[in-house]
């Protein structure tokens, strides 16, 4: 029993001993690594409720980091300062943050107003600055490295604001915004968003009072634009919201669309939802989770506790704050503590405002590095930094209505909008998001204009011509000041005008120019100085610059109009005009290389083409020149020859009928011939031109070619019919140019003397102008389309521009009078294939004519090149005798005349050549053989007429004795 009792105490002392070292090693490693505190300044404006919120958030994101992470070396200590809502405080309070506490790092401030002199100390001290709330894009965390922002960017928001806009079809917006850095930051990257939209801005200070606020509303409802973008904070712009309320600016047809803080946080000022009945919002989706439910269940727990006499929501931005401080204790854990110091250049001042001695950081370039590589999943999302700020993540789209906050679609960058309900991308064009509830509870999507409720018509600028009135004539009444207009465009405006579903009154308003200059009319609707711009009004290029035109209501084009001159064909050599001279050469020489390729064919074996040269070659071009009437008579017998004669004739006919058809053109059709066709002619010849006073056409005759000198002006159509009548030679013009709509106006009076001829220049018409993305644009083209497509366009036209009376004595305008001469463009196809006829028969017949007579080319006979080439054409000036066309002329069995008797096999008897044999000759000689002896009878070669040789027998020449 004392054994065991012994063995007891000894295992209880081992135990204890063992627990001692255990305690004692666990105090020296303790020791060893002591927890290091890290110093962190905030910055708030403490006395408001957004302070308060992100503060209560702030320390429940220190107390839960270090609960679930209790081993950490690390600690962050906060020291807080009130910024007192000044931005010359909150850099102040920085200033001491970094000067005297030698924080680490500085979370803040709330606004972006206050941030942007505290990033400059965080640059000169290497202190890192995260703040939470400042969303301006003007503070560029890529131009400061020690600027970190724990928050969206404000530009990331305008993607999804362009996508709304665009969806709807609003042409026009007017974003309100805060005169700050926090509404300044915004406009740039909306402008761009909205690329073909106009940005109107208006601008509230922060400190605007009520009365300010309504001056700027009431302003607003004057203008045309019905679609709002609210960029501010979110007290100011629930002010903004409850006067337009109050003004009427909340009713149907108007559209409000909120960015992305105040999305947020309108919920968050003690103000009913039911106040922003009908209006949209952009919201940054935080995605739900059990984590934050139970944090925000928390929270508000403890936000009561601390602030009993406060009622608050948690807002994105207590998240963000609640993420900032995990992030940072997170980064502080991956950095050796040992840098903890500064370098200061003197600590003997306590100055806060004493930057001499700022000192720098050595710990927060190491910090700012783990910073930017915190990966984790906090409550606001997935917690990312991109070049130092949070990665933009999609946007939820809100609809206001009652005290609910739906969700009607979404946007992100990849997919742009996708309905909420069909969870399918949107369409810009059709189906949208929704459903929408707008202002006023109306379901009707909103055009997003309406017509100016400023008591004051649609003002319309006309200009005052001094000629063309039959288009626009103004007139003032001398006692009520009051201007009418009437002519073409404004029959055509005001038609256009009935056309719209709507009412629009216009009032007219004079606009006179020294040098009848469209161009300022264009700048002065441009400026808003008026609503519309109507008359006649080119559509050009630059001035799509500055204004937005309407489909044109007229046709397009500038062409040059000249005198007509009575030709009365008296001209004695008139059938020569039909062709161009090129023509008429080149259809003589075909005709002469006609002849003498069918001669060629033709020459040993048609007797026709046979004879003396001088008869030959008249042969030739008698029978090719014929051809031309189809009155040749003699025949051809080659084959060759008739595939070429075949042919040419078919090109004959084609010429002949041309020509026949051209000239009954010109004796019967154009008795009325323009005095001008081509400007080359016209500049050539040095004639002057004319164009209208003040019109663009001056700029198309320099580019043409055309002298200033040889360019005069005209006002009217009186006083071109006037120029034109006098011509070149006594003061006048020699045509003029214009645009199409003038021509035919001066036309519709002098039609029987004027003709529009080519060319004609390409331009847009007339128009009429509105500003740019002004919603009239649209709806007063189509209205112009309806009316140029019906009847009303007849009866305007027949109104201002028809004279019945010569209406049967005016040659159609439309027709272009121009030079109609035939050229050898025309038929060098026909020639073409006439020419490589003639060629190939060609080659045919000197190849089969070589191959006959190669032996006179390859015998040995030692004769020279030239002899056999002599031989050759010998050969070919005489008769071939082999052709089936001699044959028949032969003669057989026939008895001498000097023995009456029967022939025996040793006699022939010889009977004369028939006479009718040749027309041209009395007898034609032909070879014969005879069976006759030797001894008796020799042969003896007799040249014929025609130059060749022929041989007779002697017993012919006995019976010729």
């Amino acid at each position: 029993m004392t054994m065991n009792t012994t063995k007891t105490h000894t295992t209880f002392l081992s135990y204890f001993l063992l627990f001692l070292s255990g305690f004692v090693l666990m105090e020296v490693g303790l020791a060893q690594n002591p927890i290091s505190e890290i110093k962190v300044g905030v910055v708030l404006d403490l006395k408001t409720n957004n302070a308060k919120i992100c503060l209560t958030s702030i320390n429940m994101s220190l107390s839960d980091f270090y609960e679930d992470h209790p081993n950490y070396g690390t600690r962050l200590a906060l020291h807080v300062r009130d910024s007192m809502e000044d931005t010359v405080q909150a850099s102040a309070a920085a200033l001491d943050l970094i000067k005297n506490e030698k924080v680490s790092a500085i979370i803040g401030p709330r606004t972006s107003t206050q941030a942007e002199f505290m990033i400059k100390l965080a640059n000169k001290s290497q202190v890192p600055t995260i703040t939470f709330s400042a969303t301006s894009p003007l503070l560029r965390s890529i131009n400061n490295p020690y600027f970190v922002r724990a928050t969206l960017d404000d530009s990331t928001q305008v993607g999804a604001i362009a996508a709304i806009v665009k969806s709807f079809g609003w042409r026009s917006v007017v974003a309100i915004y805060v005169d700050n850095e926090l509404g300044e930051g915004i406009m740039h990257s909306l402008s761009d968003a909205l690329e073909y939209v106009v940005v109107q801005r208006s601008v509230i200070s922060p400190e605007a009072n009520d009365d300010q606020i309504l001056k700027e509303l009431y302003r607003l409802m004057t203008k045309q634009t019905r679609v709002f973008v609210v960029h501010m904070s979110s007290r100011l712009g629930s002010r903004v919201l409850q006067k337009a309320r109050e003004i009427g600016m909340m009713e149907e047809g108007y559209v409000w669309l909120l960015s992305n803080g105040m999305t947020h946080m309108m919920r968050h000022n003690d103000r009913s939802l039911k106040t922003l009945e009908g209006v949209l919002g952009v919201r940054n989706h935080v995605p739900n989770s059990k984590e934050r439910e139970d944090f925000s269940l928390r929270w508000k727990r403890k936000y009561d506790m601390e602030n009993p006499e406060n009622d608050a929501g948690l807002d994105v931005y207590a998240l963000w704050a609640y993420d900032s401080i995990t992030a940072l204790a997170m980064a502080v854990e991956k950095t050796s503590s040992k840098s903890l110091w500064y370098d200061s250049a003197s600590d003997s001042s306590n100055n806060m405002a004493d930057l001499a001695t700022l000192g720098v950081s050595r710990y927060g370039p190491s910090l700012i590095s783990a910073l930017s590589d915190v990966r984790f999943k906090g409550l606001a999302g997935e917690f990312k930094l991109i070049n130092r700020q949070l990665e933009s993540s999609s946007f939820e789209i809100i609809n206001f209505v009652g005290n609910e906050e739906r969700i009607i679609g979404s946007w992100t960058p990849r997919n742009g909008l996708v309905n909420a309900n069909s969870k399918k991308t949107t369409p810009f064009s059709d189906g949208r998001f929704g459903p929408v509830i707008w202002p006023g509870n109306s379901k009707i999507v909103p055009k997003g204009w309406e017509i100016p409720t400023d008591g004051k018509r649609l003002r319309v600028g006309i200009p005052v011509k001094k000629g063309f009135f039959n288009f626009v004539e103004v007139k003032t009444d001398p006692i009520s000041n009051l201007t009418t207009a009437k002519g073409f465009a404004i029959d055509i405006f005001e038609a256009a005008l009935k056309k719209l579903s709507y009412s629009v009154i216009p009032q007219y308003y004079r606009f006179e120019s020294s040098d009848d200059n469209y161009n300022d009319l264009v700048h002065q609707v441009s400026d808003g100085t008026w609503d519309a711009g109507v008359g006649d009004i080119t559509i050009t290029a630059n001035r799509s610059r500055f204004v937005d035109f309407t489909l044109p209501y007229t046709e397009s084009g500038v062409s040059m109009m000249v005198p007509l001159r009575d030709n009365g064909n008296k001209n004695t050599w008139v059938f020569l005009k039909p062709w161009s001279l090129d023509l008429w050469v080149t259809t003589v020489c075909f005709f002469v290389l006609m002849g003498f390729v069918v001669w060629l064919f033709e020459h040993r074996v048609n007797s026709d083409f046979r004879g003396p040269p001088h008869h030959q070659i008249g042969t030739s071009f008698w029978f090719s020149f014929s051809t031309m009437v189809f009155a040749h008579r003699e025949k051809v017998v080659s084959n060759l020859s008739r595939f070429v004669v075949l042919v040419w004739c078919f090109v004959v006919l084609v010429l002949t009928q041309s020509y026949t058809a051209n000239l009954t053109s010109f004796l019967t059709v154009q008795r009325l011939q323009p005095a001008a066709t081509t400007v080359k002619d016209l500049i050539r010849n040095g004639d002057v031109v004319g164009f209208q006073h003040g019109a663009f056409v001056h700029d198309i005759l320099i580019d043409l070619g055309f002298h200033e000198s040889q360019l005069k002006p005209y006002g009217s159509a009186e006083e071109c019919d006037d120029f034109l009548s006098k011509g070149t030679l006594k003061g006048g013009i020699a045509a003029a140019f214009d645009e199409v709509a003038y021509l035919k106006a001066i036309l519709s009076q002098y039609c029987s003397k004027y003709a529009m001829v080519e060319p004609s220049f390409k331009t847009a018409g007339f128009g009429f102008a509105f500003p740019k993305n002004s919603p009239f644009t649209i709806d007063v083209s189509r209205a112009i389309l309806n009316v140029t497509q019906g009847e009303e366009m007849k009866l305007i036209e027949n109104k201002w521009f028809n004279r019945p009376s010569l209406t049967s004595e005016c040659p159609d305008p439309k027709t272009a009078l121009s030079s109609n001469r035939l050229s050898l463009s025309s038929f060098w196809g026909l020639f073409l294939i006439a020419g490589i006829a003639s060629f190939l028969a060609f080659l045919i017949f000197v190849s089969l004519f070589l191959y006959e007579h190669r032996h006179t080319l390859c015998d040995d006979s030692g004769c020279s090149v030239w002899r056999k080439l002599t031989n050759l054409f010998r050969i070919f000036d005489e008769k071939d005798i082999k052709s089936h066309t001699f044959k028949n002329n032969g003669v057989h069995n026939v008895s001498s005349p000097m023995t009456p008797c029967d022939p025996s096999p040793s006699t022939v008897q010889i009977r004369p050549w028939a006479r009718s044999m040749s027309l041209n000759r009395e007898f034609e000689l032909r070879r014969a053989s005879f069976a006759i002896s030797e001894e008796r009878f020799t042969t003896i070669p007799i040249h014929d007429e025609d130059g060749g040789s022929d041989v007779e027998s002697g017993a012919e020449i006995i019976e010729r004795g």
